[in-house]
């Protein structure tokens, strides 16, 4: 199966597409936006996903990872550039992913305030850094080259942060 960029958001005004890709002004106007959309998907994860369990929190982020990639893509052709820095939503939809089974990691006896800053702070470091061939799926096609290098990121953060807690058990 080819990966194509999503075409049904291609007759939605240009500045529906940009204002919903970049979040409004979180992308445009403030400094260092990927970590403000990072800090406003955390704010998403806590005020829609803390209290569903993995299964729905994985089928919400399904929706939305394919919501982003319609409207990040689109945003590119119409914005003139590979994955502007402006373009968040990639970074918003995907927070929930670094918190998957964070329950697990809160019976460590961590308070649940240091749980989700360091989910961030990981996730802004798979994200910045892009190690472990997450720099590789930028390449993909469209939006999925947008998107789908930040839900890698917000997978290894999750996975870090387990693991993290894992050994805090051996302490």
């Amino acid at each position: 199966m080819k990966l194509t960029q999503p075409r049904w958001t291609g007759p939605l005004p240009t500045k529906l597409v940009v204002g919903i890709a970049t979040l409004g002004p979180v992308g445009m106007k403030l400094p260092a936006p990927g970590t403000w959309g990072s800090a406003a998907g955390l704010l998403y994860f806590c005020l829609f996903f803390l209290p569903l369990g993995l299964a729905p929190t994985l089928l919400l982020s399904a929706v939305a990872v394919y919501l982003a990639v319609a409207f990040c893509g689109e945003a590119e052709i119409r914005m003139k550039r590979k994955d502007p820095g402006q373009v968040i939503l990639d970074e918003f939809v995907v927070m929930p992913l670094c918190f998957l089974g964070w329950r697990l990691v809160a019976a460590t006896g961590w308070p649940h305030w240091v749980i989700f800053l360091a989910g961030f702070g990981l996730f802004r470091f798979y994200d910045i850094l892009k190690p472990l061939g997450i720099s590789r799926l930028q390449d993909w096609p469209g939006g999925w080259g947008v998107v789908v290098d930040d839900v890698a990121a917000a997978l290894a953060a999750c996975a870090t942060l387990h693991l993290g807690a894992w050994l805090w058990t051996f302490r």
